[in-house]
């Protein structure tokens, strides 16, 4: 249980450069020199040092941030401070996944990704913390400190991209670099009340890790406070690189005046029951939906009842293939060391391995059962996750195997669909929790490359009811 101590708030919003701008106003006020890129990098770095202490959401500063050298003039973000996530490498910085395991290198090149979201002229200012391997839907260790949520520091700030949503949220920088595999942009926003959209696979770069596995999970994005600041982070980047295999987003800058068709799904399709809190907001957006024109209709995803233990399988195939891959990371691997979710996952793989083949075939064919499901509609909304956010220490690694993937199943029972199926999907803040002032997520998902609609939607429901801001509550 935590102490009454550590049930605070914590923020960095102040008078200094940042002010309380998002990215994009951020930018603005850079090119029109009201304020300078290297001071804002200055007082973003005092923004960190001031939250640090209580989030623990950083695991490399940059001693000297600077602007991509290779990004065009007058990006989009050109000066808006970021964070990198520590799985993906920044160059002359060590990569260290989260693991315990072994000795991270120093990076010798950006990866891909970097490259593109460096492309939109952000400033680094250094790279956040993630569970081991990104695993885990919380941000936590069995032998380190937490990463804790700004709204309520005894509770999770989601995983894995919990480092990157905690500063975000906590106003330390406006935007953050985040990557999803099975929730992990869309877990931390919903727990930090943020804007999380995990692209269409192919949207962005490939990802380095997981591009050459038999099904590709994992999606680059960020984590952001608003609408607009998503929006142009992915215009930025098809700036830098489009797929010409999906249809071109460009900036989108508002809400349609379409009227949509979407489903309602307040139980997950694996047969998990949402709680009460947490259909209670969904249900609400449903109604705020309503009430804008669109309309709501209650629907199913019929997928095969095998597909939870498949994911979870192919989840430890992931670790398995780290434990015989690792000496790659770094130096001194020992998958002996890796914390106590790897190992179960891992041996549970070893226990099934065989029945591999089948797994793949029948995840690949969730595409299909996902498409009937979205005959007539337009959109599907759902919670972000079954239940609402827990306090430290239930999700933890150190948590006996069977019991913590028990919770785990229990609580993330929404979000890898749409990983297994490569398709959009987005999470908004919706509600606070009464007892402990924790955002709730509402989440929708998309047919296969249409982020367009997606974005439009989330520009109409921050209209009509502006996200709650951490440093009003």
């Amino acid at each position: 249980m935590t102490t009454s101590e550590e049930l605070t708030k914590v923020h960095a919003f102040r008078d200094d450069a940042l002010g309380e701008h998002d990215a994009v106003g951020l930018a603005a006020a850079i090119r029109r020199r009201e304020v300078g890129a290297a001071e804002v990098a200055r007082d973003a770095a005092a923004r960190v040092r001031a939250v640090e202490e209580r989030l623990h959401a950083v695991q490399v500063h940059l001693d000297a941030p600077a602007p991509y050298e290779e990004g065009p003039a007058g990006g989009a973000l050109a000066g808006v401070p970021t964070f990198v996530k520590d799985n993906t490498d920044y160059r002359g910085l060590p990569t260290g996944h989260g693991s315990a395991a072994f000795t991270p290198r120093a990076a010798r090149r950006h990866a891909p990704f970097a490259r593109q979201l460096l492309s939109s002229g952000v400033t680094v200012l250094g790279k956040t913390r993630l569970p081991e391997f990104g695993f885990s839907p919380t941000t936590e260790y069995e032998n380190a400190e937490p990463v804790r949520n700004p709204w309520n520091t005894g509770w999770s700030a989601g995983g894995s991209s919990g480092g990157s949503a905690a500063l975000v949220a906590a106003g330390a920088v406006p935007i953050a670099h985040a990557n999803d595999g099975g929730g992990s942009i869309r877990i931390p926003a919903a727990c930090c009340g943020l804007v999380g959209l995990k692209p269409t696979r192919g949207r962005v770069v490939p990802n380095a890790q997981s591009r050459q596995l038999p099904l590709d999970l994992v999606t680059d994005g960020v984590v952001s406070r608003s609408v607009r600041d998503t929006a142009a982070f992915l215009a930025a980047a098809e700036t830098h690189w489009r797929n010409p295999k999906l249809p071109p987003l460009g900036l989108v800058e508002g809400p349609s005046e379409r009227r949509l068709r979407i489903g309602l799904l307040l139980d997950s399709p694996n047969g998990v029951r949402s709680d009460d809190v947490t259909r209670a907001a969904v249900t609400e957006t449903a109604q705020r939906l309503e009430g804008l024109g669109h309309t709501v209709q209650p629907v199913e995803l019929a997928i095969d009842p095998r597909f939870t233990d498949d994911f979870l399988t192919y989840w430890g195939m992931l670790s398995f293939l780290l434990g015989v891959t690792g000496r790659t990371l770094g130096t001194g691997f020992d998958r002996h060391r890796m914390d106590g979710l790897s190992r179960g996952l891992r041996e549970t793989y070893l226990e099934n391995w065989r029945g591999t083949p089948g797994v793949v075939r029948r995840l690949k064919r969730t595409v299909e059962a996902y498409a009937a499901g979205f005959r007539g509609l337009d959109l599907i909304l759902s919670p972000v996750l079954a239940h609402t956010t827990p306090e430290l220490g239930r999700l933890s690694p150190d948590v006996p195997y069977t019991t913590l993937v028990e919770r785990i199943l229990a609580y993330v029972a929404f979000t890898p669909v749409n990983n297994v199926v490569g398709t959009p999907s987005l999470s908004l803040p919706a509600e606070r929790t009464t007892e402990d002032g924790l955002p709730i997520g509402v989440m929708f998902s998309a047919r296969p490359g249409d982020e367009r609609t997606l974005l439009e939607l989330a520009f109409a429901l921050e209209a009509e009811r502006p996200f709650r801001r951490i440093q009003d509550v």
